[in-house]
């Protein structure tokens, strides 16, 4: 059986931080799949398709990185995908209750996935796509903050 990991988030834009953290899972699974949520808590900067396009080219350099979409429970798609790891990131402390939670919350509704807890390298453990975008919004430089793509595609967005 192939070792799956499945990346969750909204990615709204991808980061260097998770583009870290994809990079140092890559290497431990056979697949590892970025799965773009539509989160009804934010508003989003990006379609799901648009943000599926940066992450695709963001991440084209790691031959066994998929990313997908889906509306619903993350351990809906994992069993459906035969997945057996969710990965998160941790940037600081106030993540970890929150995962700590969702960690807790996806064990009770699906006991054979685990979530694996992947802290923040510490060159980008402060960047946030929130802050990303408040960045932009207020015409700062986001080099090093968002692979040049996003940066890219921010600056045509924000243009409109």
């Amino acid at each position: 059986m192939s070792k799956i990991a499945v990346y969750p988030g909204s990615f709204d834009p991808i980061t260097m931080g998770h583009v870290d953290i994809i990079n140092r899972m890559s290497p431990l699974y056979d697949q590892v799949i970025v799965l773009v949520a539509e989160s009804s808590q934010k508003s989003a900067l990006f379609t799901l398709e648009e943000r599926k396009v940066l992450i695709e080219k963001s991440l084209s350099h790691l031959k066994n990185v998929k990313v997908d979409f889906f509306k619903g429970l993350t351990t809906d798609y994992m069993k459906k995908h035969n997945a057996q790891v969710i990965v998160r990131g941790l940037r600081a402390v106030v993540d970890f209750e929150y995962e700590m939670t969702m960690a807790n919350m996806n064990k009770k509704i699906a006991p054979e996935i685990e979530t694996l807890l992947v802290f923040a390298s510490p060159e980008y453990y402060y960047i946030s796509s929130r802050g990303v975008k408040e960045l932009a919004f207020n015409g700062g430089a986001l080099t090093d903050l968002v692979p040049d793509v996003v940066i890219d595609a921010m600056a045509k967005k924000l243009k409109k």
